[in-house]
């Protein structure tokens, strides 16, 4: 019987990152027995619908919140971008290990390289609105399925390029395949983006243990995203991103949300101590302006 079990989606993505998990756990906790549960979500079934309309965050999720709310699993390990900001309140997010880049990337050919009308393959609404702003001549495509198959696409089927997470292609050891990162700063990137999130339910001994290997500094940046996230609320179906940073006098977070009727891109500067405060007001001064 494992001292710990971890619950984690399929995907060789998905793997890695428990693996990654596991390992920090057994180097903070030695003597620790760390079992990998590998459980299919309604994202993983349904590959060839659009995540917008499967409902967007949540889809790759639910399954695995499940599994720890029935004790099937000691801890949860997501992308903490397909976390939504409201999630089960007997479970808590209880650590962030260390962040790895948040940036977009291209895989395929540069933003320079892409030549007029070229088409990029993306399903994600944020990153078509943001590379319009650069490049309104583009065209776009849904992009579905595992990371193998999406970095496949260059060169097929009309597809000049993809988008994909920096962060994503490191955990995979594929970083070789980057031909551009796009500007976090311009192409902001997605809640969350870069991390991975330990979810586990409320008071139990396994929140304690993930403790040991959170970083803090990634642990507020993600919650002050996540804070902006939630202040939007369950219903919100417009685009948005938010990047925090965290500078030696307090953190910093840009935020964007997007009009999708008009394409009208809106971005905001925040400072403060309070991650969750400025997350929070960042989300209300945006949806002020709507």
């Amino acid at each position: 019987m494992s001292d710990l079990r971890l619950a984690t989606r399929g995907s060789p993505l998905a793997l890695a990152q428990a693996e990654r998990v596991a390992g920090a756990l057994r180097g903070a906790h030695p003597g620790l027995e760390v079992e990998v549960v590998q459980i299919e979500t309604t994202g993983d079934q349904r590959t060839d619908e659009p995540l917008r309309t499967l409902g967007g965050q949540g889809i790759f999720v639910k399954e695995i919140q499940r599994a720890l709310l029935d004790g099937a699993a000691d801890l949860a390990v997501h992308s903490a971008k397909d976390l939504p900001a409201l999630t089960p309140e007997e479970l808590v997010l209880c650590a962030i290990p260390e962040r790895l880049d948040p940036a977009d990337v291209l895989v395929g050919r540069s933003l320079a390289g892409l030549g007029p009308g070229a088409t990029i393959a993306t399903g994600s609404p944020r990153r078509q609105h943001l590379l319009s702003e650069l490049r309104p001549d583009l065209n776009f495509v849904e992009l579905r399925g595992n990371m193998a198959a999406r970095l496949a696409k260059p060169g097929t089927d009309g597809i000049d390029a993809v988008v994909a997470a920096a962060a994503a292609l490191e955990r995979l050891g594929l970083t070789h395949l980057v031909a551009e990162r796009l500007d976090p700063m311009v192409i902001v990137p997605q809640v969350a983006q870069g991390a991975i999130a330990l979810e586990a339910r409320a008071g139990s001994s396994a929140s304690l243990l993930a403790a040991a290997i959170s970083d803090d500094s990634a642990l507020r940046c993600v919650r002050a995203e996540r804070s902006f996230l939630a202040t939007l609320g369950a219903g919100c179906s417009v685009p948005v991103a938010a990047w925090c940073t965290e500078l030696e006098d307090g953190l910093v977070l840009r935020a964007v949300m997007v009009e999708e009727s008009t394409g009208a891109v809106a971005r905001l500067t925040l400072e403060g101590d309070d991650g969750v405060v400025i997350g929070r007001q960042a989300a209300l001064e945006l949806s002020a302006r709507r």
